[in-house]
């Protein structure tokens, strides 16, 4: 909660600089306004939408909640306070709204189409800068499940890592030695025969990026009979059109940057009574 209060705080100094020009002269008494939906979607942003009114002295009332499904024409708060407040918060609230709701509702897009699978959706570390559990936080609203949220807390060799190391069976015995007992290596692999490499070398999971969905049951059908322990992930080109093609291959999870970068904005409005 800690940093969702300075999250808060950071974004209304952006927006009102040295001071909202409206702020001094703003007629007095309180005023009660609605925020309305205009799109249909997954609603997200209530946590944080929530600790803003707190931090800035506004009665709200949402009347939907984080999760729900949201139509146009839907009132989602009800807003009461004074107006130099309400106008001055007005586009950091609707900020905060529309863009966690739009990310939500693309994580929704995603996880609907595996729901009756047992495969893991997960997201990226493709998050806009200093807004990583803004948006990380919208896209598990939505259903999505965070992969890394940051480079201190999973071991992941890329195939840029790869090419820095010689040895890759010694490389994996050196890291368990440095990185914390309980934290996992994931290699990732784009063909059949780094994947053995990988599994040789003592990968906990293995990501197979940009491989076919036939070149993966071929990697399913090679873990399941020499390590099954070893937990398979797939990457690249995954999209809403081939997302179930890849998450039927037998892995254990999928991941797309798009749930985050593809998201388009739900479109909200503030309107005082």
């Amino acid at each position: 909660m800690i940093h969702i209060k300075r999250f808060v705080k950071q974004a209304i100094t952006e927006d009102n600089g040295r001071g909202d020009l409206f702020y001094d002269i703003a007629p007095d008494g309180n005023f009660t306004a609605k925020i309305i939906s205009k799109s249909d979607g997954i609603l997200a942003g209530v946590m944080y939408a929530e600790v803003l009114a707190r931090t800035e002295k506004i009665k709200v009332e949402f009347l939907k909640k984080d999760g729900d499904t949201i139509k146009a024409g839907d009132i989602l708060a009800k807003l009461e306070g004074r107006a130099s407040k309400l106008l001055s918060t007005e586009r950091t609230f609707l900020n905060m709204l529309q863009h966690a709701s739009g990310i939500a509702t693309m994580a929704n897009k995603f996880s609907s189409l595996i729901e009756d699978l047992n495969v893991v959706l997960l997201d990226t570390r493709k998050t806009r800068p200093h807004l990583r559990d803004f948006e990380k936080y919208a896209s598990r609203i939505g259903g999505a499940i965070n992969h890394r949220l940051g480079l201190d807390d999973c071991l992941m060799l890329k195939d840029t890592h790869l090419r820095t190391i010689e040895n890759l069976k010694e490389f994996v015995k050196r890291a368990r030695k440095r990185i914390s007992w309980v934290t996992k290596i994931e290699i990732e692999c784009e063909t059949f025969d780094q994947v053995k490499v990988a599994m040789d070398a003592g990968a906990d999971i293995i990501m197979c990026d940009n491989m076919t969905p036939t070149q993966i049951k071929e990697v399913v059908e090679f873990r399941n009979k020499n390590y099954p322990y070893i937990m398979l992930e797939a990457s690249g080109n995954i999209s809403l059109k081939t997302i179930r093609e890849y998450a039927s291959t037998g892995v254990d999870a999928v991941s797309s940057g798009s749930i985050i970068h593809q998201a388009t904005w739900l479109d909200f409005s503030m309107r005082v009574d």
